[in-house]
């Protein structure tokens, strides 16, 4: 069903996969937007228990298009690095096909919306204070993966 890398030796392993998952801050959320156009949009992401968390509002393009289609990928990259000597940046990416599901229950949202807060912070006031003050208007969603993908590219 999902198309085997070309250039096998770029591939990256399952665990370098999840590495950058877990450790970059924000990656392009792509869905199936309206009339047919491909609508992708930077966020901020949480990957925990093979599942990848994302808020945000409860309307929008957005949640419209996840409503009408379940099915998105995420692409998220690192900051690269240079071989000394070299101009060219290598660049490590992942791409997560899945599928999109909302999380209803408000003690798994605010838990999850703290965790991915910890990310950007430690301030467990800020943290606290914030989710007090709008977790009741927070949508919180989990890309599914059905397949993962990651290399590392030479941009030269």
């Amino acid at each position: 069903m999902f198309r085997e890398m070309l250039r096998k030796k770029q591939q990256l392993s399952q665990e370098e996969c999840d590495e950058i998952l877990k450790k970059e801050l924000r990656g392009v959320l792509s869905v199936l937007g309206d009339d047919g156009y491909p609508y992708g949009m930077p966020l901020n992401h949480y990957y925990c228990d093979g599942k990848l968390y994302f808020h945000g509002g409860r309307k929008g393009h957005k949640i419209d298009a996840m409503r009408r289609c379940g099915k998105a990928s995420f692409c998220v990259y690192d900051q690269g690095f240079r071989r000394e000597g070299e101009w060219a940046l290598n660049i490590k990416s992942v791409i997560v096909f899945g599928r999109i599901e909302f999380v209803e229950d408000q003690e798994t949202i605010n838990r999850l919306s703290a965790e991915l807060s910890r990310k950007f912070t430690d301030d467990e006031t800020y943290i606290r204070e914030e989710i007090a003050r709008s977790g009741e208007r927070t949508l919180m969603f989990a890309l599914i993966p059905e397949h993962i993908t990651g290399k590392i590219v030479n941009e030269a």
